[in-house]
C-alpha cells in the first residue's frame, strides 16, 4: 500500500500538476485513511479491499478525524481528499461511496479560499465523464480564480491568444480590453487541456470546447460548480464569479505574486487600495 500511496503522490505532483502543499495534504490523507482502516477492518489494506470499503466506514474516519479537532471546513477538504485518493486507487469507474460532508456555518461574504477552489477544481475534473472534459473544466477554473476572469470571458476566447505567455489581453463588458496575468500554473493547465482536446484548436474556433465542437457554454460550468460545492458542502458564495485573489497570491508564493481582483488596474492594486482605504479612514479619525 505504501507503492500505491507512493504512485498517488507522483501523480498529484506530476499528472495533476498540484503544489507542493496540496500534494503533502493529500498525500497526508491517504496515509491517514489506510492506517486507520488497517486497525478498523483488522486486515491489511489492499485494492480488493479499498473496493470493499462503505460509507459506514468513511464516517468512522472522519468521526476520528473530527476528534483531533478538525472543524466543519477541514473535515470537508479532507473529504475530497478521500474520494480523490479512492478515483485514483480504484479507477474513475468505480463506485465510491456516497457520503454527506458536514454543514458550513453562515458567515459573513469573504473572498473564496485558495483551498477550497482548488478541492472545487479538482472535484469537477475528477467527475467528467471524459478525461479532457475534466482537463478542460480545471483550466477554465484556475483561469477564472487565478485571471480573474468572468465566466463569459473565459469561454468567450478564441485561439488567437495561442501561443500563451506571461499575461492575456481581455475584452469584458462594454469592450473594454484589460491585461491580466497568466501565472505558470494556469498557463500549464490550458496547455494540458489544448494537448488532450479532440478538438485542434485554430485562431478563429473557441478555445475551449463543448462535448460536440461547439462553444463552450458558461452555464455549462456554473451548472459543475454548483454540483461540486454541494457534494463538498461548500460555502454558496463559492461562484464562478467570486473573487479569490488568495489563490494568485498562493500560486505566485508569495506577497511579489498577482493578488488582484477581476479588473483590477494593475498587480497588487488590490492591496493598494486596501491600505489605502485603511489609512484614509485613520486620518479621518483623528
Amino acid at each position: 500500500m505504501s507503492q500505491l500511496i507512493a504512485e498517488y503522490r507522483s501523480h498529484l505532483a506530476n499528472n495533476r500538476r498540484q503544489s507542493g502543499a496540496t500534494v503533502q495534504a493529500y498525500g497526508a490523507t491517504a496515509e491517514r485513511l489506510v492506517l486507520f482502516l488497517q486497525e478498523h477492518i483488522g486486515d491489511a489494506i489492499t485494492r480488493d479491499t479499498l473496493r470493499e470499503v462503505k460509507a459506514a466506514d468513511l464516517r468512522a474516519f472522519l468521526a476520528y478525524r473530527r476528534g483531533d479537532g478538525l472543524t466543519n471546513r477541514s473535515t470537508a477538504r479532507e473529504l475530497s481528499a478521500i474520494r480523490n485518493f479512492l478515483r485514483f486507487a480504484l479507477g474513475e469507474e468505480a463506485s465510491i461511496p456516497a457520503i454527506k460532508g458536514p454543514r458550513m456555518p453562515r458567515s459573513l461574504p469573504r473572498p473564496v479560499a485558495p483551498d477550497d477552489v482548488l478541492a472545487m477544481a479538482d472535484d469537477i475534473a475528477e467527475t467528467a465523464r471524459e478525461s479532457w472534459i475534466g482537463a478542460r473544466d480545471w483550466a477554465v477554473l484556475l483561469l477564472l480564480y487565478g485571471s480573474g476572469l468572468r465566466i463569459s470571458e473565459a469561454t468567450g476566447l478564441s485561439g488567437d491568444i495561442l501561443p500563451l505567455s506571461e499575461t492575456l489581453r481581455v475584452t469584458g463588458k462594454r469592450g473594454k480590453t484589460r491585461i491580466v496575468p497568466l501565472l505558470p500554473q494556469v498557463r500549464g493547465a490550458i496547455e494540458k487541456y489544448l494537448s488532450v482536446c479532440p478538438y485542434p484548436p485554430a485562431k478563429d474556433q473557441p478555445l475551449f470546447r463543448g462535448a460536440r465542437g461547439g462553444a463552450l457554454s458558461p452555464a455549462i460550468i456554473r451548472r459543475a460548480v454548483q454540483g461540486a460545492r454541494k457534494r463538498l458542502n461548500l460555502p454558496e458564495k463559492t461562484t464562478p464569479h467570486a473573487p479569490a485573489p488568495q489563490l494568485c497570491h498562493a500560486f505566485a508564493g508569495g506577497r511579489r505574486g498577482f493578488t488582484q481582483p477581476a479588473g483590477a488596474a494593475r498587480p497588487c492594486q488590490f492591496e493598494f487600495n486596501t491600505g489605502l482605504y485603511r489609512r484614509r479612514y485613520r486620518d479621518a479619525a483623528r
